[in-house]
């Protein structure tokens, strides 16, 4: 499979990345796509949850009233956990969700993502792009001319651009991405993804895996 690269304006260059259709997977990882993103979304808990229980309270310890003889049920002081205000049995306390999963199975997902997008034809490259200052109006000329205006967007990068950041970062269903950052969950996310030229040798690496 060939694939044209495309410069700013959205015209085909004489450029061409070639992406060998034998490596492309046989089979289904739903599976382990599934691993990955419970992963990914347990990684962006911050875990900090925390209630207080009964020895955590400020407040009298004195025994609200005498143990028998009044009719009622035994209590102890005022921050039992039957009352309004008083501790809380079994609260949450603060964890870490961190899930493990193999390095190679991460990359193997990646992979199978990436391969399923050529497939349905949802991935473009472009000529690297360098801008001297922020402009917002660039990146929407941009996807106005790879006709991808409007439409849910990934774009990686090979290396990192400040000025191509600072453009995008208010733009709507848009995120911008440096290779290394590149994760399963955003892949999934964005129906389609521009590749930058720079980003190809990196790219190729997760394919021929």
């Amino acid at each position: 499979m060939k694939l044209r690269v495309l410069d700013i304006k959205g015209n085909l260059t004489d450029k061409k990345v070639e992406f060998n259709e034998k490596i492309f997977s046989k089979k289904s990882y739903d599976h382990s796509i599934y691993l990955e993103v419970k992963r990914y979304l347990f990684a962006q808990r911050q875990g900090t949850h925390k209630s207080k229980e009964k020895g955590e309270l400020s407040g009298s310890n004195r025994k609200l009233h005498r143990q028998k003889g009044t009719g009622g049920s035994r209590k102890g002081d005022i921050k039992n956990p039957i009352f309004r205000g008083g501790g809380r049995v079994f609260g949450p306390k603060p964890r870490k969700y961190l899930i493990k999963l193999n390095k190679h199975t991460k990359n193997r997902v990646k992979k199978f993502i990436i391969e399923q997008k050529l497939i349905q034809n949802r991935i473009k490259i472009v000529e690297n792009i360098e801008l001297n200052i922020p402009k917002t109006k660039f990146v929407l000329e941009l996807l106005k001319s790879l006709q991808l205006k409007g439409k849910k967007l990934l774009m990686v990068l090979g290396e990192k651009n400040k000025n191509l950041y600072l453009s995008s970062r208010n733009l709507e269903n848009f995120k911008l991405l440096n290779v290394n950052e590149l994760d399963c969950f955003s892949l999934l996310n964005f129906p389609y993804v521009v590749f930058s030229e720079n980003s190809i040798k990196k790219i190729n690496e997760f394919l021929s895996i």
